[in-house]
């Protein structure tokens, strides 16, 4: 009997006809592509990371003016994502590949997917997308902005703009891509546990790295010494600390690094404290940020033998401006990175509001302003716009008339001097009354600018004044918002509008699909810009987009005796109908199995992790279906077969966390929210839940409630966040109450304790639900008092 290895059942899913990718073959080919590009490979680090962040020749090397272009593959050592191989999605060693450009090469994006061309990825095929994630390392002192990256919804690379790091503002901004290589080959594959991908020809990861999985997760988990660690920890500080005193900021890194690590490790065996946590986090952030800051004074000390960046030349307007001689329709365009979905509308009517205020600034007529977005554009329309401003006559008031003339009537010194100053003669000047009194003037005529001289300065000034929520640099150092800008399309009728703001100018070139045959097309006119646009399938309206995604929605559901109720998912269908700019809906399925879960568990991961719409029968229970929209068009099958594989990982692991969660009961995972920190100068979670049981307890004299209220407050009072602790809220926060009726119930407690924990958590929004029973009410007035009470304490006054 023949033994078929794990590897040959991943390239016996392998499209037929061509040889499997292997992880080495993959690792291989991302080096080779990214050398190809100017990138030099280094080695992984020689001490344990959680990831390729952490790695000196990212977390050092952003650091200061010097260019510096790499990629490397990264082991990535999470002690916490520890599972003994069991998971198929999660293991405390995974393997990242890191590429950092520095600086923005202006087109990261572009260059990226090509590098998933590389891996063998079909773009035009799969639906493909940058989708809002944003990053921050308190513990590296460091943060940026960015995607995560979707592959038919499986998250397979973070994709993020370096702010800061080390404590230091970075200039320039560096360009990070890390890859999750198990994640992509999983999916490439078409294998469903880590175990099973062939790593190389006719052997497995699982043959490869399996014992090693298997036996540091033991160590991590169970068998590691936490009197040893512990000691560790304070002696790899010290040594830290002891060579910043001697200048030397590479070993100071290193052994920040085997801090985290020891840190980490101690975390994963439940042996730190909110005590010891606040401590630790404080000590490497200021080690870090001292190590960082050396780092740089080092580099400067040199000379910076890599030289430094230069700006880039600044954009400039032409000698002549064009000019039209009939009204024309504006159209101006910023187009950008896929902006966060809350940005879409918001920006929209920012850029409104600007071109609205500016051109009431002027005397520049004009029509109807409209507006539309996208994620990756911005566009204004302004109809009949005329050719110029009409001249206008406006009169300069100079002194008093009796301080203006003489006895005889004879130009004084005064009137003499306002009338050079106005460039006339004295027996020009005109005799004007002002409130009743007369001052001598002059009428000037002020001739009234071409229409493109007005719109060139002014929609250069909306581009330069874009901000957001959260905003970004890159290395256009004149421009600042919450994605970069990449391109300006600025066209009255057919003439180009010439648009230079910072090192950015405008053309008759915009941006379409990245897949398109022609990513970049010509633009001939602004009239009948939508229509253009739907011509290259994008949608520009959002209503539009919004009305196209529930039509076709309703009749996917309706293939199989469902619905999706728009109502109730408005907010989530508002995010969608921003993520896309041509919409794409699917429909997919589940096994039927995974509705013995509870209702609430399955949605939230398809609305919070997927984005995908539910699917209800007639009676409002959940189907085992779902409608996940897609980004233009792709091969529906195959990206249909993506969707469902994420969201069956997602169950599985939901399934694994609702099964490990009930194993305890209430009160022991209580016991694990003294390792939560609430807010380090306001103790624990568990000091916070006894808190709110504390002060319920002091309400409930004041209410007077009956026997059993009081029964079930105390109960509820007892037990109070413990689902805080469990494995599902910790990975899904938003279940929190949820999980604790959910717990309480299968344990044996009663529905109105049960009732009583969930309601705690209520409201959740403004507007929202709120608890119907006094008990829960009552704990949930104590957490808002609770926590208003302590931000004021500790000076962090609360907002909204």
């Amino acid at each position: 009997m023949v033994r078929v290895r794990p590897a040959q059942v991943a390239r016996d899913r392998w499209q037929e006809g061509s040889p499997v990718l292997t992880m080495q073959d993959a690792l291989l080919a991302l080096q080779k592509y990214w050398t190809d590009r100017g990138c030099m490979v280094v080695q992984p680090f020689n001490t344990e990371v959680g990831a390729g962040t952490a790695n000196p020749a990212t977390a050092l090397r952003v650091l200061g003016p010097e260019p510096w272009h790499v990629g490397y593959v990264e082991p990535s050592v999470r002690p916490d994502d520890a599972r003994y191989g069991e998971n198929p999605n999660r293991l405390q060693m995974h393997t990242q590949f890191q590429v950092i450009l520095k600086p923005d090469p202006g087109n990261p994006q572009e260059m990226y997917l090509g590098s998933l061309e590389a891996l063998g990825i079909d773009i035009d095929a799969h639906d493909i997308r940058f989708v809002e994630d944003n990053w921050a390392s308190p513990a590296l002192g460091a943060w940026g902005l960015g995607w995560e990256v979707w592959l038919d919804g499986l998250e397979i690379t973070q994709f993020t703009y370096f702010q800061q790091a080390g404590g230091l503002t970075l200039d320039p901004v560096s360009v990070e891509i890390t890859y999750g290589i198990e994640r992509i080959l999983m999916a490439l594959q078409g294998v469903g546990h880590f175990k099973d991908i062939a790593y190389a020809p006719d052997i497995s990861y699982g043959e490869v790295f399996g014992q090693s999985e298997y036996e540091m997760s033991r160590y991590y988990l169970d068998d590691a010494d936490i009197e040893v660690n512990h000691r560790l920890f304070d002696e790899y500080a010290t040594e830290a600390r002891r060579m910043i005193a001697e200048r030397l900021p590479v070993p100071a890194y290193v052994y920040v690094l085997k801090c985290s690590h020891a840190f980490n490790v101690l975390d994963a065996r439940g042996a730190i404290s909110t005590t010891e946590r606040a401590k630790a986090f404080g000590q490497m952030r200021t080690l870090t940020r001292q190590a960082a800051q050396l780092w740089a004074e080092r580099r400067e000390e040199m000379g910076h033998p890599l030289g430094v960046v230069e700006p880039p030349a600044a954009a400039q307007l032409p000698a002549e401006l064009p000019t039209v001689d009939a009204p024309s329709t504006l159209l101006f365009e910023i187009g950008v990175e896929e902006l966060p979905h809350v940005e879409v509308v918001r920006s929209a009517e920012a850029v409104r509001e600007a071109l609205t205020t500016k051109l009431a600034g002027t005397r520049l007529g004009h029509g109807d302003i409209t507006v539309h977005a996208t994620p990756r554009r911005l566009v204004l329309l302004v109809d009949d716009v005329q050719p110029r401003e009409p001249d206008a006559e406006r009169t300069v008031r100079g002194p008093r008339a009796t301080a203006a003339f003489d006895a005889d009537g004879n130009p004084t010194k005064a009137a003499q001097g306002f009338a050079r100053g106005q460039g006339i003669a004295p027996e020009e000047l005109l005799r004007i009354d002002v409130d009743g009194v007369e001052h001598v003037g002059v009428v000037k005529t002020d001739i009234g600018r071409g229409a493109v001289e007005v719109l060139s300065e002014l929609l250069g000034q909306i581009v330069a004044e874009l901000r957001a929520d959260k905003n970004m640099r890159w290395r256009d150092v004149g421009l600042s918002f919450t994605r970069p800008v990449r391109w300006l399309v600025a066209l009255l009728g057919e003439t180009v509008v010439p648009v230079a703001v910072s090192s950015l100018s405008s053309s008759r070139f915009t941006r379409v699909h990245r897949t398109a045959q022609e990513p970049e097309v010509e633009v001939a006119s602004a009239d009948g810009y939508v229509d253009f646009l739907d011509g290259h399938d994008i949608v520009l309206d959002g209503a539009v987009r919004r009305e196209q995604i529930i039509a076709r929605t309703t009749e996917l559901a309706a293939e199989v005796g469902g619905t999706v109720d728009f109502e109730g998912e408005a907010a989530l269908v508002d995010e969608v109908t921003n993520l896309v700019e041509q919409p794409n809906p699917i429909l997919g399925s589940f096994a039927a199995d995974y509705l013995e879960l509870p209702n609430q568990i399955l949605t939230t991961v398809m609305r919070k992790h997927q984005r995908y719409l539910p699917v209800r029968g007639a009676d409002g229970r959940l189907l085992p279906n779902f409608v996940a929209v897609a980004n233009g068009s792709c091969d529906v099958d195959l990206v249909r077969a993506g969707y469902e594989s994420v969201l069956r990982a997602r169950y599985e692991d939901a399934a694994f966390f609702w099964r490990a969660d009930q194993k305890k009961s209430p009160e022991q995972h209580k016991t694990g929210l003294a390792k939560l920190t609430f807010e380090e100068r306001l103790g624990s979670v568990a000091d916070r839940a006894q808190r709110i049981a504390g002060v319920a307890a002091d309400l409930a004299d004041i209410v007077g409630l009956d026997a059993a209220e009081r029964t079930t407050l105390d109960r509820a009072g007892e037990l109070a966040k413990f689902d805080l602790a469990t494995q599902m809220v910790i990975e899904l926060s938003s279940l929190a109450g949820t999980m604790a009726r959910e717990y309480a119930l299968r344990a044996g407690e009663t529905a109105e304790v049960a009732q009583a924990l969930a309601e705690m958590e209520q409201p959740r929004t403004a507007g929202g639900a709120l608890p119907a029973s006094v008990p829960g009410a009552l704990l949930a007035l104590a957490d808002r008092l609770d926590l208003l009470a302590g931000l004021f304490a500790i000076g962090a006054t609360p907002t909204g």
